[in-house]
């Protein structure tokens, strides 16, 4: 393999993830066209990632830190190549190019996929175009269900999304949390519905789960590229829509931050109504809201109750210990952590949600 130039994008990047990569590469007979790499900052919980520039199309290496699926190495690879695999043939995700099978260079392994030339997404100007990117992996076909596999695809989406808060509530009590902020927890999830009644909202398609909109790339052409696709599976849309405009979505991200109003995300909700053709079901859309922003908060007590353990030495599954990051991205995240679970944030979002209601249940002239 000939000497590739290795040239770090930011203070915060990882040159020491080049050498191994570069022997996965060859290995894997990836390496032919490289003629530079440019370890990226550290900007996630579960991937480290490389700018591979070649002589055509760049890639981008993603080297996961671990499985947010809770998936073996070699598992947590193949789910990843299939979400990148469907979600792109909606035009709005980077293309699979290769995968780099788990070994003594990476224990992980890596995916290549296309690298994305963009820029943050700016809130709320580019929701019409995150929209239209949701829509792009919502209206694609959905398979039988011998064919779903390895995504997930319960049979009911809405229990399983419920058992999945359910089993992360478990660590509130770990969480540190004020008693005010632990009632308001518990009362929402006490009203999530156990049934949602039928009707197209309520069937399966394929969706992200993870479409925050520090996920999406806005190219010169006006196009969001949904860039970090880990967790798609044949769920509700709502739970992509609740994602990519949430308070604690739309301020997670430092280069996307910005808090919504409810007409903002009412209109948001609207476009993609107009993008995808399915009927709105307000009842469902704002169930499925309320689901992933509980799934987001829960998410938040899981992390704090783990992100002090040591790494997992033998690189297998999930693994939240900080260890794995650069400090000062779990400074972020402890910040935003603290912010979400705090009182008067779930009430902030409470009130929100009141009021969102209300816009969707109303003619959309209105």
């Amino acid at each position: 393999m000939p000497d590739i130039a290795v040239r770090p994008a930011s203070p915060q990047a990882r040159p020491d993830l080049c050498h191994p990569l570069a022997v996965a590469l060859r290995h894997g007979g990836h390496d032919a066209d490289i003629q530079a790499m440019y370890p990226m900052a550290d900007t996630g919980l579960a991937h480290h990632h490389v700018w591979l520039e070649r002589e055509q199309i760049d890639w981008v290496a993603r080297l996961p830190k671990q499985s947010q699926m809770r998936l073996d190495p070699a598992a947590n690879l193949d789910y990843q190549a299939a979400c990148f695999d469907r979600a792109s043939q909606g035009g709005h995700a980077p293309s699979l190019h290769g995968i780099l099978p788990p070994g003594p260079a990476l224990p992980r392994g890596g995916l290549l996929v296309s690298a994305i030339r963009g820029r943050p997404a700016r809130l709320p100007d580019d929701l019409p175009d995150i929209a239209e990117a949701l829509a792009s992996f919502h209206v694609l076909d959905v398979p039988d269900a011998e064919a779903r596999p390895p995504l997930l695809s319960p049979a009911d989406p809405w229990a399983a999304m419920l058992e999945e808060v359910r089993d992360q509530a478990r660590f509130l009590d770990q969480a540190g949390l004020d008693a005010d902020a632990r009632g308001l927890i518990e009362a929402e999830l006490a009203a999530l519905p156990e049934r949602l009644p039928p009707g197209p909202g309520a069937e399966p398609r394929l969706i992200s789960f993870d479409a925050h909109p520090g996920n999406f790339l806005v190219t010169e052409s006006g196009r969001a590229v949904l860039v970090d696709l880990e967790k798609c599976r044949y769920g509700l849309a709502g739970f992509d829509l609740a994602h990519a405009s949430l308070y604690t979505s739309t301020t997670w991200d430092l280069q996307s931050r910005a808090e919504l109003l409810p007409a903002e995300v009412a209109a948001f909700y609207r476009h993609w109504i107009a993008a995808t053709g399915f009927d709105g079901e307000a009842a469902t859309l704002l169930a499925s809201r309320r689901a992933m922003w509980l799934w987001s908060l829960t998410w938040c007590a899981k992390w704090r109750a783990s992100n002090l353990r040591s790494r997992d030495a033998h690189a297998r599954g999930e693994d939240w210990s900080a260890e794995l990051s650069d400090d000062a991205l779990i400074a972020h995240v402890r910040d935003r952590v603290d912010h979400y679970l705090s009182g008067a944030v779930i009430e902030h979002v409470r009130q929100e949600s009141r009021v969102l209601a209300r816009l969707l249940s109303a003619p959309a002239d209105d």
